[in-house]
């Protein structure tokens, strides 16, 4: 009994000493800056790091997207090496990196899925000075969801207290508006029109509307003037999920990949493929679909906008249980004739059919995941090719 005594008490006082430790680590980082949302959240994180270091902040960043990264102030990036599955608690650790690095400002990600770890990571961990939600989309339904007002409303737990809070969502509009007012927090609403097309030239990858002005909305609050945050927002380096199209040779068949693996939900798909005008091309288009087997949900969101709303000349399925997801889009009205399953075979020989499937110049549009067969391919490709 005594034994148990002892070990209750040494655990509590280490926890409260973890607590107090993390309370002066977070005091020491006067701008605490937490990005959240379904879509865009690592490019915001991105640009927002990269105007606030335009400005003269020393700034640490975090981004848990297609691959976790530490932004260093110098802007050098470092791979997060985790043991297990990613754990709130990883943020702790990433205010006492910021710390040691003598950041004055911090922009985080957020790691948080389940509704009630983003609350925990916001008023447990973050308390952030500026809270940033992308957009709302039908991600994540299983846990958000099911509905879409369930996604918003949870996503809305992260509204700080007592601070600023940014977004550019338009839907749920009067939701995050009473949520902010409850916590006493200024609104910011961001507007895609306060973005000229000028302003989006320059950047290395295909940058939307929505994500630069919720950024330059962010540090415009911060006394940022919109230029030099732009000049540094130009210069950020693009995350490994961001839509860089490439150009590939092979002997006489030319191929642009477009990356859409990010824009994982079916609204977000949707939008990109009219945004960049895909299904208008005059050459061959080949919708190039990976399918995991632990995101069936997603794909069956996916599935009805083919031959519909995505139409290509080929649908050519990677990754896993494609079987599964040739039934489903086939239901949508797909012919079969144009649905190529490739389930299970790796990158090299995924390209070989590509070009085998090409004539001339054909646009390759790779969507719904970036998991598994998608990141190996993706390597392949940027082996091989230069940025468009």
């Amino acid at each position: 009994m005594r034994l148990i005594l002892t070990l209750f008490l040494l655990l509590t006082a280490l926890g409260l000493w973890e607590m107090f430790r993390h309370r002066w680590h977070r005091r020491r980082i006067p701008v605490r800056v937490h990005v959240n949302g379904s879509r865009g959240k690592s490019s915001v994180t991105r640009l927002i790091a990269a105007g606030l270091r335009a400005g003269g902040y020393r700034v640490f960043a975090k981004t848990t997207g297609s691959a976790a990264r530490i932004i260093l102030p110098d802007e050098r990036e470092l791979p997060i090496r985790r043991r297990g599955g990613p754990n709130i608690r990883e943020q702790l650790g990433i205010f006492r990196q910021a710390v040691e690095q003598k950041a004055d400002a911090l922009v985080l990600e957020c790691m948080a899925v389940r509704p009630d770890l983003q609350w925990t990571t916001e008023h447990r961990i973050v308390k952030a000075t500026h809270g940033v939600i992308t957009n709302v989309r039908p991600d994540h339904l299983e846990a958000m969801g099911p509905r879409l007002s369930d996604v918003a409303r949870n996503l809305s737990s992260t509204i700080p207290k007592r601070s600023n809070f940014f977004t550019a969502e338009y839907r749920f509009l009067e939701l995050m508006e009473r949520r902010s007012l409850d916590n006493r927090t200024r609104f910011h609403l961001a507007r895609a029109e306060e973005v000229e097309a000028a302003d989006l030239e320059g950047f290395r990858y295909v940058e939307l509307a929505d994500n630069l002005s919720l950024a330059l909305k962010v540090c415009e609050s911060l006394n940022i003037p919109r230029e030099k945050a732009l000049e540094g927002m130009r210069s950020v380096r693009p995350d490994p999920g961001a839509l860089i199209p490439l150009r590939l040779q092979e002997g006489e068949i030319q191929v642009e990949f477009i990356n859409l693996f990010a824009a994982n939900d079916s609204e977000s798909t949707a939008f990109l493929w009219k945004h960049l005008a895909l299904g208008e091309r005059g050459d061959r288009t080949i919708a190039l679909i990976n399918i995991r087997a632990d995101r069936m949900r997603r794909s069956k969101d996916l599935a009805p906008l083919f031959g519909r709303e995505i139409k290509a000349h080929r649908y050519i399925l990677i990754g896993e249980m494609t079987h599964v997801f040739t039934d489903m889009i086939r239901r949508q009205g797909v012919p079969a004739a144009e649905i190529i399953d490739l389930g299970g075979k790796n990158s090299a020989k995924i390209w070989d059919r590509i070009v085998a499937e090409s004539t001339g110049s054909t646009t390759v549009v790779g969507i719904a995941n970036i998991g598994g067969a998608g990141v190996a391919l993706m390597e392949l490709l940027e082996g091989k090719g230069r940025a468009a």
